[in-house]
């Protein structure tokens, strides 16, 4: 599926700017969606929505379907009357540059907490009707979730694969005694998807309505951490006990000498296929209900994916094992119709993957921080060569910043040497034709200028922000996921500027 010309902006919600500690659904979204649409911007692509557990990965969620409800707006829920503006009078001095997420969730929970009992009191019928049949429609995922977090918090968060027995492996006499014993707990979570869900289609209501489209990130793996596994124990490599035979990761890349040991609990794709991959066709309808566009993670690994030994401390030791392929899509497709997803094709790419990836029409993705190097692959990445059906990134949620990777030199993670980033650095100055001053400026410009038919900008590379800015490193277990931006960042020369680009490159 090819899309018309167009651009946008990737930007996390927990990246936007306000004073409660973290972006949210707020009045800052819709800042930022007026943002876009008066600069020419038909695109805003945000990270994986779902409720984080520990590192607070959006890539290690602890649901597929659900929503983080560190993202529902306070002010939100003082317009509906169920908390007070007095509620929000006493807020502690939170950083503005990024989320502290232990002090948010401090700070946040009691508050989500008091309006669940508000709207327990004071809902109005016609609320309540919709908060019913909210649970009703949405039933086959949220009885699940809600009985899982329930359960999680009344064992101190620890994972599932911990719980006692009886519970672990679901035992029906089991879930009945929790299911009553938690029953308030149940309640208190499906209002929170409830409030959550609410405000995210409100504000892609009006995304859509000001022409842009929310382009939503699916990653391949999730969490064994998860009600997901919990619940399909059988459709992963597990041992008895709960816990990883093997695991997910990739071999030596950009990033890392050592590989990327990301951990996530590997698929039994023959079990899954037998049921006619009922679960993934369920996924993808819900990621398509939610968000515009889909930007499948880790496309490859449909293919062929890394599998890891849980014994190894390092990715190099996995091994290429075959994914589902066509059949998966062709399943997907039968059930839902052509669906409009950007294979995200980075890292170790075959023609095998490229075969697959083509034989559905899906863009490929393009990041000109990987245009500049001497390896083959590079030309694939250089604009002169884009197809017109791919998408061109500055960077990634994973890279540096685009100023951030041209002041930086140290390369100790990297299988690159401190003398290939150099010449990076110089072939991209020449291929630019610039002194590199302004090298964010000049990757947007050509990004916007390339044939693809999409290109997206990271918002750190809007504003110009060094390494400080960057969202996440791959292989660091900690300190990822925190950058926001400040609203006066985001200055009237930046947006002008921007408005010119986007205009002059047809977009």
């Amino acid at each position: 599926m090819s899309f018309p010309r167009a651009s946008g902006i990737l930007l996390h919600p927990t990246s936007l700017p306000g004073r409660f500690g973290i972006g949210d659904l707020g009045r800052e979204a819709y800042q930022f969606a007026d943002f876009l649409a008066s600069t020419g911007q038909r695109l805003w692509q945000v990270l994986p929505l779902g409720p984080t557990g520990s590192g607070n990965s959006p890539y290690q969620c602890l649901s597929v379907f659900a929503g983080n409800p560190l993202l529902i707006s306070l002010e939100r829920l003082v317009e509906d009357k169920f908390l007070e503006q007095t509620d929000l009078n006493d807020i502690p001095s939170f950083p503005k540059d990024r989320v502290d997420y232990d002090s948010v969730i401090k700070f946040k929970t009691p508050l989500l907490k008091k309006s669940f009992e508000t709207f327990q009191r004071i809902a109005a019928p016609g609320e309540r009707k919709q908060f019913e049949l909210f649970c009703q429609q949405n039933a086959t995922w949220l009885e699940t979730y809600t009985l899982f977090m329930a359960l999680k918090e009344a064992r101190g968060l620890a994972a599932w694969n911990t719980w006692e027995e009886a519970i672990r492996r679901r035992q029906p006499k089991s879930l009945e005694l929790w299911s009553k014993k938690l029953d308030h707990e149940i309640y208190y979570h499906k209002y929170q998807q409830y409030q959550f869900l609410k405000q995210w289609f409100e504000l892609k209501r009006y995304c859509n309505e000001h022409g842009i489209k929310l382009i939503g990130d699916m990653p391949i793996f999730i969490a064994l951490d998860s009600v997901e596994v919990w619940l399909h124990p059988e459709m992963f490599y597990l041992d008895n006990s709960g816990r990883s035979t093997v695991v997910a990761g990739v071999p030596p890349d950009y990033f890392s000498k050592t590989g990327q040991l990301w951990g996530n609990p590997l698929y039994r794709w023959d079990v899954i296929a037998r049921d006619g991959y009922a679960w993934w066709i369920e996924r993808f309808r819900a990621t398509r209900d939610l968000v515009d566009i889909i930007r499948l993670d880790h496309f490859r690994g449909f293919e062929k994916y890394w599998e890891i030994p849980t014994t190894d401390t390092t990715a190099l030791n996995g091994r290429w094992v075959p994914g589902p392929g066509a059949a998966l899509f062709q399943t997907v497709q039968n059930a839902l119709g052509a669906l409009p997803i950007i294979a995200e094709d980075l890292g170790v790419i075959t023609p095998e993957v490229d075969a697959l990836r083509e034989q559905f029409g899906f863009p490929g993705m393009r990041v000109l921080q990987f245009a500049f190097g001497t390896d083959p692959k590079a030309d694939d990445y250089r604009p002169h060569n884009y197809p017109r059906n791919c998408v061109v990134y500055t960077g990634t949620h994973d890279n540096n910043t685009t100023i951030g990777w041209f002041r930086e030199d140290d390369v100790k993670d990297s299988t690159q040497s401190g003398k290939e980033r150099e010449n990076e650095k110089k072939v991209a100055l020449k291929y630019l034709g610039t002194d590199g001053h302004e090298i964010n400026w000049d990757f947007i410009n050509l990004a916007l200028m390339s044939p693809a038919d999409t290109a997206v900008i990271p918002m750190q590379d809007i504003l110009g922000l060094g390494s400080e800015a960057r969202m996440n490193i791959p292989g660091r277990a900690e300190g990822n996921w925190c950058w926001r931006f400040t609203s006066e960042m985001l200055t009237e020369e930046i947006k002008a500027r921007l408005k010119k680009l986007t205009a002059l490159s047809g977009r």
